[in-house]
């Protein structure tokens, strides 16, 4: 089901620097992206840009998704963070979706997609939301993953090992990514690594 609640916040946010590319008005574009952001399949989509007289193909409307480089706004200062990593089908293999997740406010601070999942890789993915967000007096809520655990370690973390509560959070996310990708499977098939990593980002942005 739409969810029209995903509609409500300010076209603005979203920035359309390749816009002198497209022959698209940008308001289209943007209403465009949100539509389907919000959980309108892309056959739906320009449908109703079709109604409002922009002709224009499903193909078309996955790269205005991927040429916007939507995210997750940084800068965020969390008491706790939420961590853990999921499986992702990509084509015929399977990858590990990273995510990092506020469970004080459920926004997803960072996603990355990677196929393993170890130590050095969870180090890197830490890394990275350290370089994003101010992360250093926060709790790291994990599960009993091992290289999760080694990871904190190795920055110097402070984690606590918890299978519910404040971890419902990400595991909530988990299953709205699960829910998506099975509705949209064509999102995940025929693309690179780095395509479903931009579709990946673009779905925390309006999940926030």
């Amino acid at each position: 089901m739409l969810s029209f609640n995903r509609l409500s916040g300010d076209s603005g946010c979203i920035e359309l620097d390749f816009l002198e590319r497209e022959a698209t008005p940008e308001s289209a574009m943007k209403l465009g992206i949100r539509l389907h952001l919000a959980e309108l399949s892309l056959v739906d989509t320009i449908l109703i840009l079709e109604s409002l007289g922009v002709d224009r193909y499903r193909i078309t409307v996955h790269r205005w998704v991927q040429k916007a480089d939507l995210q997750p706004t940084d800068g965020v200062n969390p008491n706790h963070v939420a961590v853990d990593e999921t499986v992702i089908q990509l084509n015929s293999e399977r990858y590990w979706l990273y995510a990092a997740v506020d469970p004080n406010t459920n926004r997803l601070l960072h996603v990355w997609l990677s196929p393993t999942r170890t130590s050095t890789v969870s180090s890197m993915f830490l890394s990275e939301l350290h370089e994003k967000h101010q992360v250093d007096d926060a709790v790291f809520l994990v599960d009993g993953a091992p290289w999760l655990q080694a990871a904190c370690h190795r920055h110097g973390l402070r984690f606590q090992h918890v299978t519910h509560e404040n971890r419902n959070a990400v595991e909530r996310v988990f299953r709205e990514v699960k829910h998506r990708t099975n509705q949209f499977s064509n999102t995940f098939n025929h693309v690179e690594p780095k395509t479903a990593e931009n579709s990946l980002q673009a779905f925390a942005f309006a999940w926030n």
